[in-house]
């Protein structure tokens, strides 16, 4: 009796296992984590006024308008160009230009003093539990009461005009940018997706890089102007994909 409860136990945890297999493999883009990175939009009463987007952000704020995020979401945002980095919430969804992958505030262009002419920036989903987050909630709320303090209109966006003309002055690394469509555990998903960008798009350059052994990217580039690049970040749209990225090429 005892042999036959035994034997019923393996059956059944075997018969998990496999079903645990088989949905696997069935997921086969690897999906950590909400991570995009990519040129985001500097906000400014004219892009409001042009409606180019449909929301309005006050210059102080540390909020990002994001569409894939939910309101109030936390976020670390990353300027990779200089290693900067800091924390923000996002705000209301927003209607702005699909090519960008966000929209920031002045004062976080400052902070993280962003190229005006390539805002190029990466933006990290937070979780809630992150010893990351429980020690920067704290400084943004400090930081949040003194900027609801300060003159902001006299003194920080002045600041950050000056900081912005500083690093279009400098010469930045040459403009040379690639499309990320997506990660995958095997390559044949990763042949299957080339193939549909080539066959339901006038782009041609697609390729994949093999990262490691079960990682396979495919990836559209590389661009070495900005044009280039978003004629054809533009024409992916229709094929509606969910989480694009640029990647800098080193």
């Amino acid at each position: 009796m005892n042999y036959k409860i035994i034997i019923i136990i393996l059956f059944l945890l075997s018969s998990c296992t496999n079903n645990i297999a088989i949905q696997n493999h069935e997921n086969q883009i690897i999906k950590p984590k909400f991570v995009n990175s990519g040129f985001t939009l500097i906000y400014d009463e004219k892009l409001f006024t042009n409606k180019i987007i449909n929301k309005k952000m006050n210059d102080r704020d540390l909020i990002i308008f994001q569409k894939n995020l939910k309101k109030g979401a936390s976020v670390k945002l990353i300027n990779p160009i200089n290693n900067k980095s800091l924390l923000a919430y996002v705000g209301k969804k927003t209607i702005y230009p699909s090519f960008n992958n966000s929209v920031v505030s002045k004062r976080i262009a400052f902070e993280l003093e962003l190229n005006n002419d390539e805002p190029y920036i990466i933006i990290e989903e937070i979780v809630d539990n992150s010893a990351f987050f429980v020690k920067k909630s704290k400084t943004y709320e400090e930081e949040k009461e003194v900027a609801n303090k300060a003159p902001v209109e006299k003194i920080l966006v002045n600041d950050l005009n000056k900081t912005l003309e500083k690093i279009n002055i400098k010469k930045v690394k040459k403009f040379n940018y690639s499309i990320k469509i997506a990660d995958f555990y095997f390559e044949d998903s990763a042949k299957t997706m080339k193939k549909k960008i080539l066959n339901e798009s006038t782009i041609k350059n697609v390729d994949i890089i093999e990262k490691t052994k079960n990682k396979y990217r495919v990836i559209i580039g590389p661009y070495m102007d900005l044009k280039s690049l978003q004629k054809d970040y533009n024409k992916l749209e229709k094929l509606d994909f969910e989480n694009i990225q640029i990647i800098k090429n080193v």
